[in-house]
């Protein structure tokens, strides 16, 4: 396995493997980009095909969460982490405590936090062991769990999408057809049925479909035919590379705004997209609520800024809805190309702050 020839790789700073034979971990971290700050991004626990899948995965979430930090206009910069778990899913104590001392062992430079296949229980067995993790309840300082402040972020650059593709202010009658009810994807669903969406949901767990019909008015669909739904808005809000050769051209809406990472199989999706008349909101965009809320934790947490800075994903996606439309440029090349000038932006300021110092 070559990592500097890897699909995904781009110019990532450290790339690192570790495994503990004791507890079975079997680990990678990658940092992308530390120049806003130290790289913060989750830990996924999930069940790959192999260890490329894996490399694959962390390669393209670790820059993701650059992209989302800058966009966020945070002091972060992107990393991220991934447990390669048994086929039969099992956690432990052990395992954590073994990841925590891999944190620990960077010494800051990575901050870890809750992903797909992880909780706020398992980041506290972490933190535990080393102080680098975001996300957790210490002391008031924070929510614990982010994904409600990653689901009304979602909620917000939703609106967003309706408003520059539909010319709606409002979500009354909106139908979204929801891929994905589990942390973000419930809350999301909430938040929508709440505004008078109507909803069409798919979802693996039976209970979560229950709950959305019986509470939420929603109609369900089978996880294959989401896709098929004649909708205004495609929710993805699962695992990632869902927009691909194959379902695109199955989607019949107008707008795809959802929480999951890695949205687009390949970059060039993002194209398809646009030429299908579908408007993207670029997934490290719009799914930045978790970061902001983390950027907030502290003694002086006060979680009304917390939301009311997640509300604002809904001006950042506007920017990017209107410099594409008028640049005739799909929308994911747009949000990368603003996430790089950043980036390149605080690099530069803080170079001629360097020449000044010693000069």
């Amino acid at each position: 396995m070559s990592v500097f020839s890897a699909k995904s790789f781009r110019n990532h700073e450290q790339v690192l493997f570790h495994q503990d034979p004791a507890s079975g971990l079997v680990a990678i971290i990658a940092i992308h980009d530390t120049t806003l700050g130290p790289a913060l991004g989750g830990c996924r626990f999930w069940a790959y095909e192999d260890e490329d899948a894996a490399l694959d995965d962390v390669l393209r979430l670790s820059r993701g969460m650059t992209y989302k930090a800058a966009l966020a206009n945070l002091s972060f910069g992107g990393g991220k982490a991934v447990i390669m778990a048994p086929r039969d899913g099992t956690k432990s104590p052990a395992l954590f405590r073994a990841f925590g001392q891999f944190v620990n062992s960077l010494g800051g430079r990575y901050i870890t936090a809750e992903d797909v296949g992880t909780s706020p229980a398992d980041m506290e067995i972490v933190h535990a062991v080393t102080p680098y993790v975001a996300g957790v309840a210490d002391g008031g300082a924070g929510d614990g769990d982010p994904s409600p402040a990653t689901a009304w972020g979602v909620f917000h650059g939703l609106r967003a999408a309706v408003a520059a593709k539909l010319g709606r202010s409002d979500l009354h009658d909106v139908h979204v057809a929801v891929q994905g009810l589990g942390h973000v994807g419930g809350h999301l669903a909430q938040h929508l049925a709440d505004r008078g969406a109507l909803l069409t949901v798919a979802d693996l767990d039976e209970g979560r479909l229950a709950w959305a019909k019986r509470d939420l008015g929603a109609q369900v669909v089978d996880v294959n035919a989401i896709y098929d739904v004649a909708a205004d808005v495609f929710a993805p809000n699962a695992m990632g590379a869902v927009l691909n050769d194959d379902t695109i051209p199955r989607l019949n809406v107008k707008a795809v705004a959802g929480s999951a990472n890695n949205q687009l199989a390949e970059d060039r999706h993002g194209a398809d997209l646009a030429a299908r008349g579908i408007l993207y909101a670029p997934d490290y965009v719009i799914n930045a609520g978790g970061i902001i809320n983390i950027s907030h934790e502290g003694r002086l947490y006060n979680r009304e800024k917390a939301m009311a800075h997640c509300a604002r994903i809904h001006d950042t996606l506007v920017e990017i809805f209107q410099r594409a439309e008028q640049e005739g440029r799909p929308t994911n090349e747009i949000a990368d190309q603003l996430a790089e000038e950043r980036i390149a932006s605080h690099a530069a300021t803080a170079r001629n702050s360097l020449r000044a110092a010693v000069g």
